[in-house]
């Protein structure tokens, strides 16, 4: 190991070969899907645009303007109440709020299915309690609809937009609340008027990460039958056998993606909302009267309870109710497939990310720069659209290796490549290395420049900087970035579903072949397991936002 980081980060004239290789090698999956959809034999399009493409595009734009405005009204109206009110528990739901982050999205829909549906605990007990026999003797809302996966998933992202915007309001001067305080503003005058503009970069930046999670979405929208442009994607291809209408539709994706990578940077750009005053508006919090400050509670708690603790209670509840049936062996197998995949993800993620992040910080080299930035786009992408390219690519070169197999042996070979879990690394990788990316870059921007020049200057090279002065300084985001790969990479399922092996499953997969069937019960488990998994990561990042 210590040899490879040697010869990876030495420096030498390979760079930018290794370079240039990497780059092809994380982007040629999103190349071959646009090749496949502008080669294919026959125009498909009019087909798709007169059938089922206007409804997966108008069902997916309902979805994330839904979904947008209900995150941006909970998550920015949390981190508001958090930042500027003092109230009873007020720095437990600092973390609380972040909970939702560890239950994936396809969980908590079929948590929710199982609990809401008709023959589930709330609809049973209403029949019992009031004496109704059938649907018809009463009114309930259905969940199994698009207004049900809106909310359902609005409760699950929202802290993607409370990160965010309480990270900008934490950030922001205290003066000039205080003078729009003088002027007669009050509070939530304060807030539309001062606070909320100023925020607006940091919470569009949450938005858009919530719209890219909605775009990743498959399982679920497929759980309630939601005909979403990604889930278009997986019937078109798996069950109508149709791979080059699949990519057609893949581009409509892209589209959605580019324009949210064009909005992302726009907000970025040349945007200053810096202050010299050095009172925060958190450090100087308004005390409310008991009243306020236990309506507060509750409306604190309201999305702590829906988003993560009553799921977690009833996966908990079904794993009790069948703790004696329960396989362990079964289970243990399942948690080493999804820990090892996740392991070594993780590190593979972590070595490329390093030699990325140094490449970048040592170079002033444009190209490079975009090269590297090229490399990172798997992250926009869906899991189910790199599968799909993962698995064009690796099919190609089955081909070759049968091509060659059969003019050298005169037989054809088996499938060995993509009928292994190659396939299933090179998704995680392409997909998560902006998220190890981002964690070591950060970690690096702390680092005194003057700390490589001095190690130079004592003989030292690239390696050896590496190693004895910049990794030890660095270890915290290093080890915030494998957790943060390895807990995506345990709870990824479009991707582990369509790439691994026959006869190989990971607790994702486990829990989506339990609930394709409706028995939540036995799904529990594992669904639980990558729950508890998950929390690691949001006690980390909640603590390392009130350490900033």
């Amino acid at each position: 190991m210590s040899k490879l980081f040697k010869k990876i980060f030495s420096g030498s004239t390979l760079d930018n070969l290794i370079l240039g290789f990497l780059v092809i090698i994380l982007i040629i999956p999103i190349i071959s899907i646009v090749f496949v959809a502008f080669s294919a034999d026959e125009n498909i399009w009019p087909h798709l645009i007169s059938t089922v493409l206007p409804d997966y595009v108008l069902t997916t734009i309902l979805i994330l303007i839904g979904v947008s405005f209900l995150t941006f009204i909970i998550g920015t109206g949390l981190a508001w109440i958090i930042t500027i009110y003092e109230f009873p528990f007020r720095k437990i739901f600092e973390w609380l709020c972040l909970l939702p982050l560890a239950m994936p999205t396809y969980i908590i829909a079929y948590s929710y299915g199982e609990l809401l549906d008709y023959t589930g605990v709330v609809q049973s007990s209403l029949r019992q309690i009031f004496g109704w026999q059938t649907i018809q003797d009463y009114w309930f809302p259905n969940i199994f609809s698009t207004s049900g996966g809106i909310i359902l998933m609005s409760f699950v992202l929202y802290p993607y937009v409370f990160l965010t915007a309480r990270a900008a309001f934490m950030r922001q001067s205290t003066t000039l609340i205080e003078a729009s305080r003088t002027l007669g503003f009050s509070f939530n005058q304060s807030f539309t008027r001062i606070a909320l503009p100023i925020a607006r970069p940091g919470i569009v930046i949450g938005l858009i990460l919530v719209m890219m999670e909605c775009l990743n979405e498959f399982a679920a929208f497929e759980y309630f039958g939601i005909h979403s442009l990604t889930v278009g994607v997986y019937v078109t291809w798996l069950e109508k056998g149709n791979l080059e209408g699949a990519t057609q539709i893949t581009l409509c994706i892209f589209l959605l993606i580019g324009f949210f990578i064009f909005l992302e940077r726009k907000m970025r750009r040349n945007r200053s909302f810096s202050f010299k005053d050095t009172r925060l508006s958190s450090s100087r919090r308004l005390t409310l009267s008991k009243k306020g400050g236990y309506t507060f509670f509750i409306i604190c708690l309201i999305p702590v309870l829906i988003g993560f603790v009553l799921p977690s209670w009833l996966l908990l509840s079904f794993v009790i109710e069948r703790l004696n049936e329960i396989q362990f062996s079964n289970f243990i197998t399942l948690f080493f497939n999804s820990f090892i995949l996740s392991t070594i993800s993780s590190f593979i993620a972590l070595i490329v990310a390093l030699y990325l992040v140094i490449s970048s910080s040592s170079s002033n080299n444009v190209l490079t720069k975009a090269a590297i930035s090229i490399s990172r786009l798997g992250y926009a992408f869906p899991g189910i659209i790199l599968a799909l390219g993962v698995i064009i690519v690796l099919s190609l070169i089955d081909k070759i290796i049968d091509h060659t197999s059969l003019l050298l042996f005169g037989s054809l070979s088996s499938i060995i490549i993509s009928g292994g879990l190659i396939g299933v690394f090179y998704a995680y990788i392409s997909r998560f290395l902006t998220v190890s990316y981002g964690t070591i870059d950060a970690g690096f921007s702390t680092l005194n420049s003057n700390l490589a020049d001095a190690s130079r200057i004592l003989g030292m090279g690239k390696y050896e900087t590496l190693k004895k002065v910049q990794i030890p300084i660095i270890k915290p985001a290093i080890i915030m970035a494998i957790l943060l790969v390895f807990i995506d990479t345990m709870k990824e399922l479009p991707a582990t579903l369509i790439l691994r092996p026959f006869n190989f499953d990971t607790l994702a997969t486990n829990v989506y072949t339990y609930a394709s069937l409706s028995d939540i019960q036995n799904a529990a488990l594992p669904s639980l397991t990558i729950v508890i998994a998950g929390l690691l990561p949001v006690i980390l990042i909640n603590r390392e936002l009130t350490k900033s």
